[in-house]
């Protein structure tokens, strides 16, 4: 079964084509990276009308990387949410449109969930011999909108073991970002500037940052850490970061996210008796947290290449297949956590 499925919920236009659940046949993203940089985040309404001007090209480059036409798309996918309305609102309509004009099944897709199966495309999978993860699993959802930790019981059967209860882990990596004066996005330059400060990590151990560890719980919370970076910046430094500086908050403010999310982790995992451990989300590419984790983790843990934890369509491809197969019932807004559902609830499509 061949799907085409589209991405929009924030900043990115994707298209992949995507053969049964697993392989990638073409995967295609148009960034707005340089467009929202100059703004230090993303600006929705630009986002919205970008993806207009990407939406043909995108489509178009999708079917040719894949050596397809559309006689040979057995259905259409779509992220249905949650992400920002207007970017939502032209992959939705676009997704709706075509399926109606080649007579075919339109399956929406929940964007968290469709992160969580990228760990079951073909790329993900070479790590692993080729076998599919293994039931149940503690999954650890890091991304800019979303920090969770779940138990996910079969396809599409999850609970929800904790979550944020301010800040998701990308947001505070954006914000910590535009503190020290780094580029957009922040996550990646974070970590490209905790790496300076490796070297001189007895330094940088110095100037370490507090960590909600929330005790009892499996929650998060990472508002906390913001303000001390905050505070850092203005109280301690002045407002006057040098190099050095900014090398050692990013390393002492990566080191605070890390410790807190691959210790809570692994410690749902043991708790839980999960087989293995699979991480989803933009956050997920980020080195330390994965080498953290691999250490940390008693159990085999899973993380998607990197170009498949940042937004892309051949996730939510993946993810529809086994709801075209009736594995993966209509999503369950509230599991994941607030973000989305009072605007596109399961019956708004």
């Amino acid at each position: 079964m061949r799907i085409l499925a589209l991405e929009s919920s924030c900043d990115e236009f994707a298209g992949a084509v995507v053969e049964d659940g697993r392989r990638v046949l073409s995967s295609v993203v148009a960034s707005q990276v340089d467009l929202h940089g100059r703004y230090g985040g993303v600006v929705p309404e630009l986002a919205g009308r970008e993806h207009l001007r990407s939406l043909v090209p995108v489509l178009q480059a999708t079917l040719e990387q894949a050596g397809q036409r559309w006689e040979g798309i057995d259905a259409v996918a779509v992220t249905q949410g949650p992400g920002l309305g207007g970017s939502l609102l032209v992959g939705i309509n676009a997704a709706k449109a075509l399926a109606w004009a080649r007579g075919l099944p339109c399956l929406p897709v929940h964007h968290i969930e469709g992160h969580l199966y990228a760990n079951w495309l073909e790329a993900a999978l070479e790590a692993h011999g080729g076998e599919p993860p293994s039931f149940p699993l503690v999954c650890l959802v890091v991304s800019g909108g979303h920090t969770e930790l779940l138990l996910m019981h079969g396809h599409g059967q999850f609970e929800r073991l904790g979550q944020t209860l301010d800040d998701a882990a990308g947001e505070a990596f954006d914000k910590v970002g535009r503190l020290l004066g780094l580029p957009f996005p922040g996550g990646p330059a974070v970590e490209r500037a905790a790496q300076e400060a490796v070297a001189g990590a007895a330094a940088a151990a110095g100037k370490a940052l507090p960590r909600a560890w929330l005790a009892g719980s499996d929650n998060f919370s990472f508002s906390g850490i913001k303000t001390a970076v905050l505070n850092r910046v203005r109280d301690d430094l002045g407002g006057n970061l040098s190099a050095a500086d900014v090398a050692a908050l990013a390393y002492a403010f990566q080191e605070s996210m890390v410790d807190v999310l691959s210790r809570k982790t692994a410690d749902a995992a043991l708790a839980q008796g999960a087989r293995e451990v699979i991480v989803a989300g933009g956050v997920a590419a980020n080195g330390a947290l994965r080498r953290a984790l691999a250490e940390r983790c008693s159990v085999p843990l899973r993380v998607p290449p990197a170009a498949l934890c940042t937004d892309n369509a051949a996730m939510i491809g993946g993810a529809a297949y086994y709801k075209a197969q009736g594995e993966i019932e209509e999503g369950n807004w509230d599991l994941f956590s607030t973000s989305g559902a009072a605007v596109f609830s399961a019956g708004g499509r």
